[in-house]
């Protein structure tokens, strides 16, 4: 398996502000809803279901239909570990232009709940809650799925 590079939330910031990325936020649906990245799409690697987090079937299908194998994607959750997973199955799958950044949303936690690294919103990076034409269900209406 290749490398995959993992970057702060200022890199992934200036990636998609200076390079064209796209910022893939694989966080369920309504931790989505509750905050993202300004400008990131919802492709859930998880959702949210009764007695916890179940497989989204359709993850790698959305994908392919939405972006080429050649995108310039960075790879979001909330503290780093979904996306890594969703970094090495796409890259699996064949995509060549995909970062993940690592801390996520929020960022990992130790032990005693203390923040380790600073994710996406305790950076003080731009947040919003609706990005127009990028959450889940208009993504997979528009993959269609």
């Amino acid at each position: 398996m290749a490398d995959i590079q993992r970057i702060s939330p200022e890199q992934a910031k200036k990636l998609m502000d200076e390079e064209g990325y796209v910022y893939l936020d694989v966080r369920s649906e309504p931790e989505y809803a509750a905050g993202h990245p300004r400008g990131a799409h919802n492709v859930p690697l998880l959702h949210a279901a009764a007695g916890g987090m179940k497989q989204n079937p359709d993850f790698l299908d959305v994908v392919r239909a939405l972006y080429p194998r050649d995108a310039k994607i960075i790879l979001g959750c909330r503290s780093g570990q979904r996306s890594m997973r969703a970094a090495e199955a796409m890259v699996a799958d064949g995509y060549t232009g995909v970062v993940e950044q690592r801390a996520g949303f929020e960022g990992p936690r130790d032990a005693f709940g203390a923040l380790t690294e600073r994710g996406w919103g305790p950076a003080g990076l731009p947040v919003e809650t609706n990005t127009p034409g990028a959450s889940y269900a208009e993504l997979r209406q528009k993959a269609g799925r």
